[in-house]
């Protein structure tokens, strides 16, 4: 049998958070002598002081210190299996199926996550990255509660228009392209392979065409960025992912007469037969939009 209760360490954590006994009372629609006895209780069965008063403040003692940082994470995962219990007792489900395209500028995914994370502990993200040349597979499979794709082919993507992406022509800076007279001719660009993201499928394709002499492919970003960096060629790469390549001069911008940069629209759709019940879906869409406004 334990001494302690977790209601006993939630009190405690209110109290320090609010300062005060009174307001944490308050907050928690208990009686302040309540609340007292139960941390009084606490206190009195682990054998040590918790909590003292610093004029009106209460403080947590160096040994309250150590053991509610200890015991922070229990309550915050408590919470959290509360709220899928009650998320599940609604029938909304439990994770979001996200799929986004490997362009998306990954400062911008990762805070439109923390800040999901931070109002929806209950809730998992399933996120899967693709490439552009697998976004129409991807959007007809139907298996994702939402999609972040960028636009491909001349038919439109249903959903809504997020941002777009811009892409720079670059090779490394000790690339021979860099050598050449300026502004660079086509014929020079087409001795040196270009570096291209693709899927599989479309490898596979391409190979079929004869198609692979002027290019070589990658099935990530993070791979295409790297093949440039180690000077295998040239490629229009996202500004955004290379920026600070670009800002300490390992890759510079080609001096192209024509083409130097490119832009692709990233597009955001809802899976709207998965979105009755599921209010977290729509949550997460209005971040990614609210979250892409506040950046520009």
């Amino acid at each position: 049998m334990h001494k302690t209760t977790l209601e006993q360490w939630y009190l405690l954590d209110a109290v320090v958070r609010e300062g005060s006994f009174a307001l944490a009372a308050e907050k928690n629609n208990r009686s302040q002598s309540s609340l007292s006895y139960q941390l009084g209780l606490l206190q009195q069965r682990l054998g040590m002081t918790l909590l003292r008063q610093e004029g009106r403040r209460a403080v947590l003692s160096a040994e309250g210190h150590q053991l509610l940082a200890q015991v922070r994470p229990l309550l915050e995962g408590f919470s959290a299996l509360e709220a899928r219990a009650n998320a599940l007792q609604r029938g909304e489900r439990s994770r979001i199926d996200l799929m986004v395209d490997a362009i998306m500028p990954k400062p911008l995914l990762f805070d439109v996550l923390h800040a999901f994370q931070q109002r929806y502990l209950h809730v998992r993200i399933w996120l899967s990255e693709i490439v552009r040349s697998e976004t129409a597979d991807r959007l007809a499979e139907q298996q994702a509660d939402l999609w972040v794709v960028a636009q491909y082919g001349d038919e439109q993507i249903a959903g809504e228009s997020l941002l777009s992406v811009d892409f720079i022509a670059v090779a490394h800076r000790d690339h021979p392209l860099h050598s050449e007279p300026a502004p660079l001719s086509t014929a020079a660009l087409a001795r040196w392979p270009c570096i291209t993201i693709l899927d599989r499928q479309q490898q596979q394709q391409t190979e079929l065409n004869g198609e692979q002499a002027e290019s070589w492919s990658f099935t990530t970003l993070s791979a295409a960025i790297e093949a440039v960096q180690h000077q295998l060629g040239y490629g229009w790469l996202p500004e955004l992912n290379i920026a600070p390549l670009l800002e300490s001069g390992e890759l510079r911008p080609l001096p192209l007469l024509q083409g130097r940069r490119r832009s692709t629209s990233l597009m955001l759709r809802i899976n709207e037969e998965r979105l009755p019940g599921n209010g977290a879906i729509s949550a997460l869409a209005d971040l990614f939009i609210e979250r892409v406004a506040q950046a520009k």
